[in-house]
């Protein structure tokens, strides 16, 4: 550690139990120093449930901290080494501008990364500065919140501070660096990486330290490494099923950016689809469309048999039978998938119970809405508070049939019509981080440094379910940004 870096005794304490595994899957690497570290939005109830001192994250101990000017006591920072199929082609990465100051544990016992996003350049940089602007920034702050509140497991924005330098892109913008909140940042690229550079020995060393850190506690019987397979494909099956179910679409879907905790990771050129339309593409690099919204699930799976790929040697010694039980596991994802998906389908549409003819009815209702260019998050709200009336859309007699469809079909369940609606309204939100809402809110902060408007989208954000008056307003679509709209990953 750098002598410059002065070490802050705070309630923050922290510990790194990854530092102690083989030093080939990390780098020590201090975060840089910056010229003059502003607080721009700190989020209080995440440090609420950790159980912080707010008063002191506030402070001078905390944007030091946030800043990477101190370095809390406990700390080991560190840069993590992985790889990545990025597009579909291999090659090593790393934590280019990131570093993991440690892991902090709540009062409750759960240990959560505590990492720094743009403090500067490591080992695995490629060239790159390392820094990171203002507005990626405070859009993963945005985006990631969104996510939580819709009941999705995702990492999380602790705080973010401006840097007080210009940062060399198209143009000069302010630099910042993002604290982020992980259950772990062990990515399949980690894993990638361990069995492509490391030894046997290292690649067992990183699936035992995951199975402690991600299923303690678990009854594992038979080959641990193949409960540690089935685990990390089931939870990125109802991950990706809930990202279908709200229109939420990654926009870079590769290796490096899945998880073995089974949270989303990496706001970069994300976005939510308005209207529906399984080809969606918001992603300025994404040119061929690899991993559009109807896509995401077998990218997942792609991306999982990448997965299984590096525990070959750790699932039988012999390699055909290691082979045959990959890709038996690897072949159950999309039954788990379709099951999460269904049943939160069957959520959206009010529907307690299951018939074999549930499948035909969803699938109609999204051809129709992809017909008629329907708006997806719109859709469901007016089918939940029978809205039907004011859109010409449900004039249509197709849509006519499928709704006498539907209405028969929940007649047929024990449960009353307001039961179904309150069915709907825990499963439609009222609002969605809407694209040109969040770009409103960008604008605001990166130009004029205003930053209650995102202030005031973050609070209607925060309980998406809730159907309040106040957000009504935020249900309006943008025609200006419903064609060509495009998202940049900010590096």
């Amino acid at each position: 550690m750098n002598k410059e870096k002065e070490v802050v005794e705070t309630g923050f304490h922290l510990e790194n139990t990854y530092a102690k595994l083989p030093e080939k899957l990390f780098s020590r690497q201090d975060p840089s120093s910056v010229r003059s570290p502003k607080l721009v939005v700190l989020n209080l109830p995440l440090i609420e449930s950790l159980g912080l001192n707010p008063e002191e994250l506030k402070g001078e101990i905390g944007v030091g901290i946030f800043s990477g000017n101190k370095i809390p006591k406990g700390s080991t920072p560190i840069a993590q080494a992985y790889a990545g199929h990025q597009f579909g082609y291999f090659t090593m990465l790393g934590d280019g501008r990131a570093v993991l100051l440690g892991e902090y544990v709540t009062p409750q016992g759960e240990r959560l990364d505590i990492q720094l996003k743009g403090s500067g350049r490591t080992p695995y940089s490629r060239g790159g500065d390392g820094k990171a602007t203002i507005g990626p920034m405070l859009r993963e702050y945005i985006i990631s919140e969104a996510m939580y509140a819709l009941g999705i497991p995702t990492t999380r924005s602790l705080a973010v501070v401006t840097t007080g330098e210009n940062i060399a892109r198209e143009t000069y913008l302010p630099g910042a660096v993002l604290t982020r909140v992980a259950k772990s940042h062990i990515r399949v690229g980690t894993f990638q990486y361990t069995a492509n550079w490391g030894t046997i020995e290292d690649l067992k060393a990183l699936a035992d330290y995951t199975l402690e850190r991600h299923f303690k506690g678990e009854e594992i019987k038979g080959n641990p490494y193949l409960y540690l397979l089935r685990g990390v494909i089931r939870r990125q099956a109802e991950l990706v099923a809930k990202w279908q179910l709200v229109g939420f679409i990654h926009g870079v879907m590769n290796t490096d950016n899945v998880t073995i905790s089974g949270e989303t990771i990496d706001y970069g050129p994300c976005a939510f689809m308005d209207t529906y339309d399984p080809k969606t593409v918001f992603s300025s690099i994404d040119t061929g469309g690899r991993y559009a919204y109807g896509n995401q699930p077998q990218i997942t799976a792609w991306n999982l048999a990448r997965f299984a790929e590096t525990l070959l040697p750790l699932l039988s010694t012999d390699q055909e039978e290691a082979v045959a039980i990959a890709q038996e596991e690897i072949a159950k994802f999309s039954d788990i998938y379709h099951e999460k998906w269904m049943s939160g389908m069957r959520g959206k549409l009010g529907l307690f119970t299951e018939e074999a003819e549930d499948e035909v009815l969803v699938e109609r209702l999204l051809e129709l809405m992809e017909k008629e260019q329907a708006d997806y998050t719109n859709m469901f709200l007016d089918l939940t508070f029978n809205h039907l009336q004011d859109t010409k859309f449900y004039e249509i007699k197709e849509f006519k049939e499928w709704y006498k469809l539907w209405n028969e079909r929940r007649n047929r369940q024990d449960q009353s019509e307001e039961e179904s609606k309150e069915l709907m309204k825990r499963n439609n939100p009222a609002v969605i981080p809407r694209n040109h809402r969040v770009e409103e809110a960008l604008e605001a902060a990166v130009q004029y440094y205003d930053y209650s408007v995102m202030e005031k989208l973050l609070l209607v954000l925060s309980d998406p379910y809730a159907h309040s008056k106040e957000q009504e307003a935020y249900k309006d679509v943008s025609k200006a940004l419903s064609c060509g709209y495009k998202t940049y990953c900010g590096t």
